[in-house]
């Protein structure tokens, strides 16, 4: 692999232009497809075998449109003093019901009134106005002669707020704080680097990557059933790895030229061991990623497959464009120092803050060992405490209507009104349809947990019926989860005698059924992605030890992670230096996709350290030795890749859509972790403990496996055959090196 990879760095270098050019046309291709293409919907998050998506698809069959229809729920709050049933203001909410039901898309527009959905000091009400078409489908006019009549009743004295997604404000997906993480990430290369060409283009090649991700997402979206929630992973983790892979061919190519290889050489060689090491580590990333399409959750699939997508395009730009972007500017990428002649006369032999924290650790590997381990379980203690769920609009901002919609509700109906169950009856073999449902609302009214129930409403059919069921306790409360189990438990009793059979559904059913389906998929899920994983890493190292001590570090660092979620997202700590509205359950498909995540983003770092570890070992430097000259190469290099991350996750936390800063909360930490506690800490600790034995492989294997080249053994071959050494001097000032 190396060799190909050699002669591709190579290829490119003198090819720039039409690398370049080739890049750019790909781009415009995209661009001017996804212009044509439609928008990408909104993710439905449905899972299917589980109780409420049959349901759902029942009502969707049985009820034709029904499902997909949007609804907004109108809240009036009466001022201090009065009621929302006194006469003005009574004649005031009928008036915007009047105003709302004229809408062009409107199917109907039920009053407090009519259904008696007032609460019971009178304080309180609500209205339904439901559409014709889905939320994604409304008219701009649609959505804003709804805002129009509650702003003029507004003006009349009562507090109005709408609930739904018809009047929702868009979530933010980061904003100033997503362009402060660029900011940061720049700031970082520029520190690492020392030039401005250098620091520039892996940000600008990781944009590039990024564009190209994107666009491609968009035009494909329609046909694959993507939504916009898959976008959203796919540009967070695009960005960080296309800056993190051109970050490492960059560096190879600078360490190459100062140790005297000309520039197009060096390119080649760059691209051979570093390119190597890039796409090991995106093929890392890719299985955990593609592993999500095992799970059975559609929306973690969907979102692991495109995340997938734009890291593989980040990985054709590390090992194409960013050798061919060097031969536009072989010497400009050289730290300013080395540009006027002043570089240390040997190129990888001095020792720098990697080779002193190296040493440090291999004189306490012990205690290094053991304070990293104690360190990560303790921050893992939290998710003893894991509770799953999918926080809705009580975790978004008081500055929303949503969210004060949901506030007004549950002070004036009590916390269950936003979550109410709905049960579908199927009633085909029903002598009377209408009395079989009557009969199991009446018979689920009575179960304990269960404040009201509306009356059953028949389709055209005269087959199935719908009524909701409104719980005591709040959407996101176990006691809700458990009394969805108690009436579905109950079942045999309830329809005996009636011929018909029902299921529950509705938004918090659907929620609750994915929350108690992931821990059951996150056991097989995890023995694929480390089972692939480990056997990669076994053919990368050729060793039994290293894969293992890989496995274990990522899991202490993702149990970590999850920890530090739990503990901020679910029990409110530091909330609010984050922005965090309210705390609540983890998001359901979070630990799967933090594990799968997390997990290629480790091995990104366990592949560029521990391979240069390997390179020096082959090389017949002892165990030892080797972890100090690996890190030596790396270190600086990992930290700095490092913190790019976390600063790009970071940007992610500023997003209003509590899903997406979770995410980017969960990667920061776990990058953070996994990189400054147990590549830098407990991995060199592990190694030292385990000497020679670390790379020991039975021979027997060894034939077996097959052979990579990561460390680029041909390639040093190759060179000592030729003899090719410092043709091409690091240039000095005043004089440039030819550019291959």
């Amino acid at each position: 692999m190396a060799m190909f990879l050699y002669r591709l760095g190579r290829l490119a270098f003198r090819r720039r232009w039409s690398v370049l050019l080739v890049w750019l046309a790909v781009l415009a291709g995209v661009g001017f497809a996804a212009s044509t293409a439609a928008e990408l919907p909104e993710d439905s998050g449905t899972i299917p075998g589980i109780e409420a998506s049959d349901a759902f698809e029942l009502i969707r069959q049985r009820f034709p449109g029904n499902a997909e229809r949007a609804s907004a729920r109108v809240v009036f709050v009466a001022a201090p003093g009065e009621k929302v049933t006194d006469a003005d203001n009574r004649a005031t909410i009928d008036r915007l019901v009047t105003e709302a039901s004229q809408g062009a898309q409107v199917v109907a527009a039920v009053g407090p009134f009519q259904v008696g959905a007032v609460s019971a000091d009178g304080s309180t009400a609500y209205a339904m106005v439901t559409y014709t078409a889905p939320a994604d489908d409304l008219t701009d006019a649609s959505r804003q002669q709804l805002r129009e009549a509650v702003d003029r009743v507004r003006t009349a004295g009562l507090t109005v707020e709408v609930g739904g997604p018809v009047l929702a404000s868009p979530p933010q997906v980061g904003g100033v704080s997503e362009l402060v993480g660029i900011g940061l990430a720049a700031l970082v290369l520029l520190v690492t680097f020392g030039s401005l060409v250098a620091a520039g283009l892996p940000l600008l090649t990781a944009l590039l990557g990024v564009g190209v991700s994107m666009l491609a997402i968009f035009t494909v979206g329609g046909f694959f059933g993507l939504s916009t929630t898959s976008t959203t992973l796919a540009a967070m983790l695009g960005l960080a790895v296309g800056i993190d892979y051109a970050l490492f061919v960059v560096s190879r190519y600078r360490e190459e030229r100062a140790g005297g290889h000309p520039s197009g050489e060096a390119a080649g060689l760059a691209v051979g061991t570093a390119g190597s090491a890039v796409v090991v580590a995106g093929l890392t990333v890719v299985i955990a990623l593609a592993g999500l399409a095992a799970v059975g959750i559609p929306t973690a699939a969907r979102m692991g497959l495109t995340a997938a997508g734009a890291v593989i395009v980040a990985v054709l730009i590390a090992v194409t464009l960013v050798p061919a972007l060097l031969g536009f500017c072989p010497d400009a990428v050289l730290a300013r120092r080395v540009r006027r002649g002043r570089a240390p006369g040997s190129a990888g032999t001095t020792d720098n803050a990697g080779t002193r924290w190296a040493r440090l650790v291999l004189r306490r590997p012990v205690a290094v060992l053991l304070g990293s381990v104690a360190g990560l379980v303790l921050l893992a203690v939290p998710v003893l405490d894991l509770r799953l769920g999918m926080p809705g609009d009580e975790t978004r901002s008081t500055a929303t209507t949503e969210r004060r919609a949901y506030d007004a509700l549950a002070a004036g109906f009590g916390p269950g009104v936003n979550g109410p169950l709905v049960i579908v009856v199927d009633a085909r073999g029903a002598a009377d349809p209408q009395a079989a449902a009557q009969r199991i609302g009446a018979t689920i009214a009575a179960t304990p947990g269960v404040v009201t129930v509306s009356p059953a409403q028949l389709n055209p059919a005269g087959d199935t019926a719908l009524f909701t069921a409104i719980p005591s306790s709040a959407p996101t409360s176990e006691r809700t989860g458990d009394l969805i189990q108690r009436i579905r438990d109950a079942r045999p009793g309830t329809v005996t005698g009636t011929g018909a059979t029902f299921l529950v559904t509705g938004t918090t059913a659907v929620e609750i059924d994915i929350a108690r389906t992931v821990p059951g998929a996150l056991v097989p899920y995890l023995a694929i992605v480390l089972g692939l994983a480990f056997l990669l890493l076994l053919v990368i190292f050729r060793s039994l030890l290293v894969p293992l001590k890989a496995v274990f570090g990522f899991l202490l660092s993702v149990l970590a992670s999850i920890g530090a979620v739990v503990a901020v997202f679910q029990w409110g700590w530091g909330a609010d230096l984050i922005g965090l509205e309210q705390a609540g359950p983890i998001i359901s498909m979070m630990p799967i996709m933090l594990v799968g995540i997390i997990f290629g983003l480790a091995m990104d770092y366990e592949v560029f350290l521990v391979s240069r570890m390997r390179e020096a070992h082959m090389r017949g430097e002892p165990a030892r030795q080797a972890v100090v000259t690996g890190f030596r190469h790396s270190a600086r290099v990992v930290v700095a890749a490092a913190l790019i991350m976390v600063a790009v996750f970071a940007g992610f936390v500023g997003a209003d859509l509590s899903m997406i800063k979770m995410i980017g909360f969960s990667l920061a930490t776990a990058v953070l972790l996994d990189a400054f506690v147990v590549r830098m800490a407990l991995v060199p600790a592990l190694l030292a403990l385990l000497g020679e034995r670390a790379w020991a492989l039975p021979r027997w294997l060894d034939r077996l496996l097959p052979r990579l080249d990561l460390e680029g053994e041909a390639l040093r071959r190759r060179h000592t055959i030729e003899g090719a050494s410092a043709v091409d001097p690091v240039p000095v000032a005043g004089r440039e090196s030819p550019a291959g």
